[in-house]
């Protein structure tokens, strides 16, 4: 029979979508780390959670299409390691660029720049990649201003066309927009003329 704990840690797991991504610290709150671990561990033998790395557990997503369980999100995975870990991070590279809809080309390798230290995880056919960045690249930033900056980065001022900002002004909201304009102010100067088009700023 479960316990107190034991409950509420279920009824959190089963009030989630499915493909929700957590960690240990998600359970803070209902009770120590070792009770949460023992649950968590249970919780996987039962077949309600899946373990993808060490403290690191999924609701199982099924397709009911495939009639199968579905892969875990690299994201998704990407943003429990940080969370667990206390890391501001933001997708780079191809990734970024896959994340924006910029790109279809499938990524071998997630990247994130981190303000944590340099770290590869794999599981199964996937790999993620934590780079190091100083603080002042990414902290104080939003999620999406990031983004955005390290997605125009990977492409490189003579790749960005007229077609990738009206991509990104399609894709991005107006809050989006106007925390970019504040926040991105001391970016390289082509990658701030570029976010005043994006938000509609500078236009001919």
């Amino acid at each position: 029979m479960a316990n107190g704990y034991s409950r509420q840690i279920q009824e959190r797991i089963s009030n989630a979508v499915e493909g929700t991504v957590f960690v240990s610290s998600d359970f803070a709150d209902i009770a120590d780390t070792e009770t949460i671990r023992r649950n968590l561990n249970r919780l996987t033998q039962a077949g309600m959670v899946r373990r993808i790395l060490k403290g690191i557990y999924e609701k199982p997503e099924y397709s009911e299409m495939l009639k199968e369980y579905v892969a875990a999100d690299p994201d998704a995975v990407a943003k429990a390691l940080a969370r667990s870990y206390h890391w501001t991070i933001a997708p780079c590279g191809n990734t970024a660029l896959n994340l924006l809809g910029l790109s279809t080309q499938v990524t071998a390798v997630w990247s994130y720049i981190s303000d944590g230290p340099y770290k590869i995880y794999e599981w199964n056919s996937t790999r993620l990649e934590f780079k190091h960045r100083t603080n002042k690249e990414i902290t104080g930033l939003s999620y999406m201003t990031i983004l955005v900056i390290q997605a125009l980065k990977t492409l490189g001022k003579m790749s960005v066309t007229s077609k990738t900002v009206q991509a990104l002004q399609s894709r991005l909201s107006e809050e989006d927009k106007v925390a970019m304009l504040k926040e991105a102010a001391q970016s390289t100067d082509w990658v701030y003329n570029t976010i005043r088009q994006i938000a509609g700023e500078g236009q001919k």
